[in-house]
This record gives structure tokens, sequence and C-alpha cells, in this order.
């Protein structure tokens, strides 16, 4: 037989698939292929497939094949996924240690002590070039991503569960007798730079610093108030809504939120209002941001430098606001 259990599927054709996924109440499952099916759609998707060998015996095989097809049946298949803690990755390493390798040692497979999920998807954000998509998980995801990593914890991702079965020992002897490539993964070459949103916000912190001592530009100014105040208001909501509105634990004590301020929404009304609540607003604004940038380097969350242009802005457009807007 050759047969893949895949616990990394999941129904797309769900009606209310994306309100699941948003809210991190979506229903992975194991589902059951044979190999040349399962090898075809690697090649359509240009993925590659690396075979590792696990040395067992006709017992282990027996007991593990077993587990496997009672996991994969109609009333045990489904699984809440955590994209840290449970996930298609995870579940191959604990299906294995539990029903064939009890008690399986993996050596160390961190690069370095102290190495965080967050380091270890930028390594491939980096390597994939994709600085936008490392801008968005870095605003989404919170301070619980940069925890340090257990060796076991490490093996969320496939590449490091490869390379903690290929460290695994079980009784004395390796666990992988042999690694072959079966499908080399189609290289697609991508030369972005990973700088470019720091590049783009940093050049938009320029304009707009320029452009708020110019007295003409002023109308103008007061335009991009409002959309830059509105902008950071929404994602302040968001970043709540997927804090304590969703089952998604990475989305917890998320820093972002001390420039992303859900009251930006509340202060559009009165951006151009002269009452004195307004002004404190803004110098608390102002203040917050600005210890922001002093301590970025000390904070229990590694935000991402893009948005220091971002911070900059926010400090400088309220500094500006609460300089004009002063009660006489």
């Amino acid at each position: 037989m050759d047969i893949i259990f895949n616990y990394g599927t999941f129904d797309f054709n769900d009606p209310d698939f994306y309100a699941k996924f948003v809210r991190g109440k979506l229903n992975y499952f194991v589902s059951v292929e044979y190999f040349n099916d399962f090898l075809a759609a690697y090649q359509y998707e240009q993925r590659g497939i690396i075979e590792q060998t696990l040395q067992l015996t006709c017992a282990q095989k027996k007991q593990l094949f077993d587990a496997l097809k009672t996991n994969a049946k109609e009333e045990n298949k489904f699984y809440k996924y955590d994209f840290l803690y449970d996930n298609c990755s995870s579940r191959l390493r604990d299906m294995i240690a539990k029903h064939a390798t009890p008690g399986i040692t993996f050596k160390n497979i961190l690069p370095n002590s102290g190495t965080t999920p967050r380091n270890l998807i930028h390594g491939y954000l980096h390597a994939g070039h994709q600085p936008w998509s490392k801008l968005g998980i870095d605003i989404l995801l919170g301070a619980k991503l940069d925890a340090p990593l257990t060796n076991q914890q490490a093996m969320f991702l496939p590449d490091y569960l490869l390379k903690g079965f290929d460290s695994a020992i079980y009784k004395n002897e390796t666990v992988i007798t042999s690694k072959q490539l079966v499908l080399p993964a189609t290289a697609i070459v991508n030369t972005g730079n990973n700088n470019t949103p720091f590049i783009y916000l940093g050049i938009l912190f320029l304009i707009i610093a320029v452009a708020s001592f110019v007295p003409a530009l002023k109308k103008l100014l007061h335009i991009f108030d409002y959309i830059l105040f509105a902008i950071t208001g929404l994602l302040g909501v968001l970043l709540l809504f997927m804090w304590w509105g969703t089952n998604h634990v990475l989305c917890s004590n998320n820093l972002n939120l001390l420039w992303a301020l859900p009251t930006h929404l509340l202060l559009v009304f009165y951006l151009r209002s002269k009452k004195q609540w307004v002004n404190y607003y803004w110098l608390a604004v102002v203040i917050i941001n600005g210890l922001l940038l002093m301590l970025w380097n000390w904070l229990p969350q590694q935000l991402n430098t893009a948005l220091i242009p971002v911070v900059a802005l926010l400090l400088l457009r309220s500094f500006m606001n609460f300089k004009n807007n002063r009660v006489k």
C-alpha cells in the first residue's frame, strides 16, 4: 500500500469558510489518498517532496497504521487547527511519537538559543522576498510569537519537522534510515527588495514632514489626517477583534495597538475641534508614539521596522495638530 495521510486538509466549500477562518474556528482534518494522486497535486502546485524512511519494526508499523486509520474515521478526523501548537506538521510528529516510537528524543534543531517563531517565519519570508507578507504577519500576530521556542515546538514548520526526525534517536538508534528527493520544487525567482515597505513608508513620511511646514498645503494635510487616523483606527479595531473576538491565540497581547489606537476612529470626527480634551488627546498620542520609538528595541514584542515611519508620521501629525489647535 502506498497511502498518504494528510493532516493539512480543510473544506474550502464550507459556506462559512471565511468567517470560521478569521475567527480561528475552522476545522482541519486528516484525509487519505493514494500517493500518485498526492504527487500529481504537488507537481501541479510546483511544490517539492522529500521522503524520509523510518526504521520501524513490523509491529510498530502496524500500530502506527492502525492509529492513523482510526484517526481518519469520520468521527475522529477533525481537529481545531492551531498555527504553532497543533497543526498539520506537529500532528505527524505526535502520531509517530505516540504510536510507534514512544520515548523518541530529538537533538537540538534550533539555529540558536532564544529562537522565536517569528524568527523562523521571517527566515522563510526573507528567502522568498515577501516583505509585505512579513509586515502583515508582524502587525496581526502579537507578543506570543516572540516567546522562545523549545526544540519540539520548532517542528510546527515542515522543514524543522524534517530536521527533527533527521536527528531523532529511539532506543539508541537513529529513526531515519534514508532520505531522498522525490519531487524537486520548481524554483520561483523573486528578486524583490526586503526593505520595500520601509522605503515606501519612509518616503511618505518625508513628503508629509516637508508638507507639514508649508502653510499652502494645510487643507490637503487635513484630508490626509482624516485618512491616516481613520485607517489606523480601523486597524486598531481589527487587532482588538483578532485578540478578543477570535480563537487565534497568537493575535493576543499585540503591542501594535500602541500606535494603531482604536480611539482614532472617534478622533476623526473631532479633527478640527478646539475642545480641550481633543488637544489632550493629541498630546497623549505624541507621548505614546514618542515613547514607542524610544523603546522600540526593548519591547517584549518585535515590531516590524517598516512601521517606524508610520509611528513617526502619527507623532508628527499629532504634534502639528496639538500645536495648531491649542485653545488660546
